[in-house]
């Protein structure tokens, strides 16, 4: 303890920086965990959280009450963060690689800009951009092709709209990341393979992908813990929560959104939120068990 303080006393100037982002990351992401009781709880208006009657497990009996329900959210939770994972990190890949070494390397600096600019863009705004190509009747895609196709009414197209939507907010971005490693690997890396007679594709094979499989391993392991974490503004806000949709659409988070909204349970809300939360710690241990089995270097901890 005599060393913590004494270390803490020598570089009070960095704690002294880093207090306020810690503050703000103790008060926004720990404080509110005192929330979570809720899921074991009959919560009551009134009598506030902690002073609510305890429920056990009652609040968790929606998966089993609603077990079809329950099964058709996490499914569809889970295959979308498969195909939107898989993909995106295709692509952002792709992306990065051909900026720095292909097609667009002399303008990668504009490329990276208009790029990073759908990032910016909120689920609110792309809703309406949506509908201005798939409306029944006014959409671009039906008037330019000249048919009826009534794609809010057609749920087995969704999951590639959605598809293509989160390809267009989020691969920019992505891209960006994975060309913050590409700069800095070790331009003579290059030479050497040029000398030896390796042309593009070889020194993109044998010195670029390696190079990016570490960074790769850290963002799938981060992703993990949200496996079972969507975006609520992606299948909320651009399918407009429409009813007939949720076959193919409805994930744990819009489910837990349209329960505040619509009830005032909040037991079981905090009770999906907890389930979400347990499954991808727990995965998340997992995969970062295997990789440090691996390859202990990739490893987060």
């Amino acid at each position: 303890m005599k060393d913590f303080f004494r270390n803490t006393w020598k570089h009070r100037a960095h704690v002294v920086m880093a207090l306020p982002v810690f503050l703000i990351l103790f008060f926004i992401m720990y404080v509110p965990m005192a929330g979570l009781v809720m899921a074991f709880k009959d919560y009551d208006f009134s009598l506030g959280i902690f002073r609510s009657p305890w429920a056990g497990l009652k609040n968790f009996n929606f998966m089993l009450v609603s077990k079809d329900m329950f099964v058709r959210m996490t499914k569809n939770t889970i295959l979308y963060y498969l195909l939107f994972t898989s993909v995106g990190t295709f692509l952002n890949v792709t992306l990065a690689i051909a900026i720095d070494q292909l097609l667009f390397k002399k303008m990668a600096k504009t490329m990276q800009t208009i790029m990073i600019i759908p990032v910016f863009i909120s689920y609110a705004a792309v809703q309406f951009i949506v509908y201005a190509f798939l409306g029944s009747n006014t959409g671009l895609i039906n008037h330019m092709l000249g048919t009826n196709i009534k794609f809010y009414s057609n749920g087995s197209l969704w999951p590639w709209i959605l598809l293509i939507v989160k390809i267009w907010k989020d691969t920019g971005y992505g891209s960006v990341l994975y060309m913050s490693v590409l700069a800095g690997i070790d331009s003579e890396l290059y030479e050497a393979a040029e000398i030896d007679g390796a042309n593009k594709w070889r020194k993109i094979w044998h010195i670029t992908l390696p190079s990016l499989i570490p960074m790769v391993t850290v963002m799938l392991l981060l992703s993990v813990g949200n496996v079972m974490r969507s975006d609520t503004g992606l299948f909320y806000q651009v399918t407009r929560n429409n009813g007939g949709l949720y076959k193919y659409t409805q994930v744990i988070d819009s489910y837990v959104l349209n329960s505040i909204l619509r009830s005032s349970d909040f037991g079981y809300t905090a009770a999906a939120s907890l389930f979400q939360s347990v499954v991808g710690l727990l995965l998340m241990l997992f995969a970062n068990w295997l990789v440090r089995k691996i390859e202990p270097e990739n490893a987060l901890f």
